[in-house]
């Protein structure tokens, strides 16, 4: 097993390189969790970081809804292949079809179709969700046919949440609480501001006008987008708490069952391919991000909210679990101590991320440029010389939100046919964009979302 100075000197290490303010990391194997922590939890008031701080841990928050959904299977009270209709009657995106048709297991990975980055504020009240599932029908517009592509959705986690609320008659955060926070013995977890003033909680940090990382604004983005990944907050041990439950086939320490081994399994399972390269997953299950490499299977989830980013990844045959927290700078600049940890514990090789080659492959560039556009993105893609410039736009109110309401101008090369990767690097990695389409030009550009082009 890892050292715990070794393990808090390689952290401070990267950290400092990547000018991430501060992080806690954690690592299982078997019986045995290493925590460390670095810097500061908040830059302007120099609080340190322990490692029993707690952080927004994002979008990871998917695989807790998509755990409490698979209880309610385990339960009888919901069907993976009901339409969601049958849960919410009045629910409702802009395509007539797709509102009576799609389903709780499409929605669950990601292949809904339609507009994912809704980030509407309803307010603070416990109406919140059901208030944001309520104004989908105007947004929600659809991409692609239901069922047809991989399309990152917030949306639809937001619609798995409703159903949450429905059936067990409980907010959200209250039946996370109970029927997963309390049952795991969790001491250090929040799902809003006032519960996290409680804690040593971080602050996030984004890029201000000169481009050096300050306090970010706003803490908290909409509770209407609580189960995509808005409002948890917890500590890298409580985040290692839920993983070794997920390790176990679904049961407590003190052997409660929280979730079936069925259930387990079936989250486990591939249901979409991932289009591109980079640093998502080759496969999509129930929640879970699948990962297909030599040494695995690996599965986890990534996170990311206002300055903050969170990593969880577990290899279940080997009882290993590895969790990342930080409030700001070049998140993947920790890629390596992900690396060399699931090597070192788990016989795990993490394949490296992208970056340019030194001789791009021969491509006709006409195939990328254009424009592109969602209700919440835009992009113009343009030839400059043997290169291309890729302009992406936030519209809506995820352009609002702090480190997100400017455009990004990314210089890019061919990674192959179908992939750019940019010349320059950000965050502790080059940026990599896929583009979808059998003829001459795309038809999306694919950066984790699908935008059609314009």
């Amino acid at each position: 097993m890892v050292n715990t100075e070794d393990l808090r000197a390689r952290l401070a290490e990267l950290a400092e390189r990547h000018r991430i303010p501060g992080a806690t990391v954690a690592v299982q194997r078997g019986d045995e969790i290493v925590e460390a922590a670095y810097g500061v939890l908040d830059k302007e008031t120099g609080y340190p970081a322990t490692t029993d701080s707690i952080f927004q841990t994002g979008s990871i928050t998917k695989v807790w809804t998509a755990t409490l959904i698979m209880q309610l299977v385990d339960e009888g009270l919901a069907d993976l292949d009901a339409p969601v209709a049958r849960y919410l009657p009045d629910f409702r995106v802009t395509d007539e079809a797709v509102s009576a048709s799609v389903t709780l297991r499409q929605l669950l990975c990601h292949t809904g179709g339609f507009e994912g980055d809704i980030f509407d504020d309803h307010g603070p009240g416990d109406d919140a969700v059901e208030r944001f599932v309520a104004g989908l029908a105007g947004p929600s517009r659809q991409l692609f046919t239901c069922g047809e592509l991989w399309s990152y959705c917030n949306s639809g986690y937001v619609v798995l949440g409703r159903i949450v609320e429905v059936l067990t008659g409980l907010t959200w955060e209250a039946a996370l609480r109970e029927r997963i926070a309390v049952p795991l013995g969790m001491t250090e977890l929040a799902t809003s501001p006032g519960e996290a003033i409680r804690y040593r909680v971080a602050m996030g940090h984004v890029p201000g006008p000169d481009g050096e990382l300050v306090k970010a604004p706003l803490w908290n983005m909409p509770r209407s987008n609580a189960p995509a990944g808005s409002t948890l907050t917890l500590s890298v041990r409580d985040q290692l708490r839920f993983a070794q439950m997920h390790i176990s086939g679904g049961v407590a320490p003190d052997g409660m069952r929280v979730l079936s081994e069925a259930s387990i399994r079936a989250m486990r399972e591939p249901q979409a391919a991932v289009p591109g390269v980079g640093p998502l997953a080759d496969h999509w299950g129930l929640g879970w991000e699948l990962f297909d490499w030599k040494g695995g299977p690996v599965i986890g989830h990534d996170g990311g909210t206002i300055g903050q980013s969170a990593l969880l990844r577990i290899v279940p045959d080997q009882d290993v679990a590895v969790a990342i927290l930080t409030n700001g700078g070049g998140f993947f600049g920790l890629h390596v101590l992900v690396t060399e940890l699931l090597g070192d514990l788990a016989g795990v090789s993490v394949p490296p991320l992208p970056v340019p080659p030194d001789e791009p492959p021969t491509v006709d560039l006409r195939f990328f440029t254009g424009r592109y556009e969602s209700v919440t993105c835009e992009a113009e893609v343009v030839q400059v010389g043997e290169a291309l410039s890729v302009v992406v736009r936030p519209l809506g109110p995820a352009a609002a939100l702090p480190g997100e309401d400017a455009p990004s101008s990314t210089v890019m090369v061919p990674l192959d046919a179908r992939t750019l990767v940019a010349l320059r690097e950000t965050d502790g990695r080059y940026q990599t964009y896929t583009f979808l389409g059998d003829g001459d030009r795309a038809q999306f550009l694919h950066l984790g979302r699908a935008v059609p082009r314009a």
